[in-house]
């Protein structure tokens, strides 16, 4: 396993490193190496550092300054993977956009990081129109950036084109002193039971989420990795940064694709894939093939694999299951489990990573015994590796942070080997297909529809053991509203990771003394619904 050079006892990390710095020292080392292939396109360390100052010199020409925020909602692409190095090249915070939030979510995310810039593709423009209009009228400057497809010479509109940046003189790059305690990006999260929060996360944190992974997943130098994760999550940065460290070459493909994955990887001559929750099973639901066992690549690592996938997929494939647990306050992986089947326990998200103290403990902050279920909370052994805490939003920092530990929400018990296994979440906050979705977000969106009173989303289990998404709605007097009519309304205003899958119609809800609906009590059962979105079919609809 690589540990990257260090004398025995010493930082994982040392202060004078930088991901900037990062990326100048493998130009000056190892200028032609093909850091990645992209659109069949090779990329050198050279090529890609050269083409971020262009686009560096670009930003601070608009007039963008350290500590500056900048948000991107682009595609998987190359554009992007400049972008994101430029925007810290420039000294400014990068703020991650999905790509599908639209509606009151993105609203909130624009306006709440009051961007300074923001770089899109211009198939956007029409999603980003409010959201520019809201920010622009807290203050925020939110000029525009447009990444034209190609063909294209006119704007969507008002604002400034890519392709000026990538030709702008790259001696005019700012000169900035980057420190590994920067503050690099904000990456939103979704809320619980409130608004989405943005994670801060710092130079450190950045270079840390790729040096897990490099531990989980055994990457060597001469790894060639299958590279679908968005970049606008934490874990498609990650990818990016681990690169840098370690000399890799990645293989970009536009978007994950279950029918096409494993010609991909053997078209790629990949040696490891990625993974998160979901994904693992919808390739287990491919029909069999004769790539199933000669694709090459040796490694799958990632978080979110259950206990009953790991063997099947392990046997099926010939492929090792790396498993690890974390999340963007802890930079990613906190805990990993990188024996595999064969040296680690099948099912066990690992022990904590060496930079890490990680602790099950009970409702009064105590170590759980063996065996006793208790929250998952993680301090810091290295500074600079954990969240300072969320973007404005000082109420939320309280809650996680307290007394140097964060508290993850998140339920695990641990054995008498320190081995952890992931229980669930006590928060109101679900999973799907490895997207993180807020509850309150998605009540709020459906509460909008003019014929619904109140509503409540719960988290119940598939058919293929993944997490999906059913709403209880209680319509208003009078109304005969249908599931297929309210999904289809729904899809217009949000993420199509967050539309539900099944809708329940209710007449009430049971209440606590304060009014708020006791979520407890409503049914998690994939057999009891109005509408399946799935089958486009109704059991009962009424």
């Amino acid at each position: 396993m690589v540990k990257l050079a260090r004398a025995e006892g010493a930082p994982f990390f040392r202060d004078d490193e930088t991901v900037p710095g990062l990326l100048a020292r493998a130009a000056a080392e190892r200028p032609d190496h093909v850091y990645m292939r992209a659109n069949g396109e090779e990329i050198t360390c050279a090529s890609l550092a050269a083409r971020v100052e262009h686009v560096a010199a670009g930003f601070a020409a608009l007039g963008v300054k350290p500590g500056d925020r900048v948000a991107v909602m682009m595609g998987h692409h190359l554009d992007h993977v400049i972008c994101f190095f430029a925007i810290m090249r420039a000294g400014a915070v990068l703020v991650p956009v999905n790509v599908a939030i639209k509606g009151p979510g993105l609203v909130y995310q624009i306006e709440h990081s009051a961007p300074s810039l923001i770089v899109a593709d211009a198939e956007f423009s029409d999603v980003l129109a409010e959201p520019i209009r809201a920010a622009q009228a807290k203050g925020a400057r939110a000029d525009v950036v447009w990444r034209l497809r190609e063909g294209e010479t006119v704007l969507p509109a008002p604002g400034h084109a890519l392709s000026q940046m990538s030709v702008a003189d790259a001696a005019a790059a700012p000169v900035i002193a980057h420190d590994w305690k920067d503050l690099r990006i904000i990456l939103y999260t979704s809320g619980t039971t409130g608004a989405p929060k943005g994670v801060q996360m710092s130079d450190r944190m950045v270079q840390a989420t790729a040096l897990g992974s490099i531990w989980l997943s055994d990457m060597q130098p001469g790894s060639v990795l299958h590279f679908w994760d968005p970049i606008y999550h934490v874990f498609g940065a990650e990818v990016l940064v681990l690169a840098l460290m370690v000399p890799v070459t990645l293989h970009m493909v536009p978007r994950f694709s279950a029918s096409k994955f494993w010609s991909e990887v053997k078209d790629a001559g990949a040696t490891h894939i990625h993974f998160v929750g979901g994904v693992l099973q919808l390739l287990l639901k491919q029909p069999p093939n004769e790539l199933d066992l000669t694709h090459g690549a040796r490694i799958a690592w990632g978080g979110g694999c259950p206990r009953d996938v790991w063997g099947a997929f392990e046997e099926r494939f010939g492929i090792e299951i790396r498993e690890g647990y974390g999340m963007t306050e802890t930079s990613s992986f906190s805990t990993i489990n990188p024996g595999g089947s064969k040296a680690g326990k099948l099912g066990s998200i690992g022990t904590g990573v060496d930079y890490y103290a990680v602790e099950v403990v009970d409702e009064l902050g105590n170590p759980c015994a063996p065996g006793v279920p208790g929250e998952i909370r993680v301090a810091e052994r290295e500074p600079g590796v954990l969240t300072v805490g969320y973007y404005e939003n000082a109420e939320a920092t309280a809650s996680a942070l307290r007394e140097g530990w964060l508290y993850t929400g998140d339920l695990a018990h641990v054995d008498a080997d320190g081995f952890i296994t992931y229980l669930g979440r006590k928060k109101d906050s679900l999973r799907r297909r490895g997207e993180n979705i807020s509850a309150w977000e998605v009540e709020r969106v459906v509460n909008d529809h003019p014929e619904v009173a109140e509503c409540a989303l719960v988290g119940v289990v598939n058919e293929m053991g993944d997490e999906d998404l059913k709403i209880f709605v209680r319509r208003i007097e009078g109304s005969t509203l249908q599931g297929a009519d309210l999904l289809a309304w729904s899809a217009e205003r949000m993420a199509r990771f967050q539309v539900p899958r099944f809708v329940r119609f209710i007449e009430e809800f049971r209440k606590t003394p304060t009014q708020r609906i006791q979520k407890q009590f409503l049914s998690n059962s994939i057999e009891d619904f109005d509408y399946d979105a799935e089958s486009r079919g109704a059991r009962a609809e009424r």
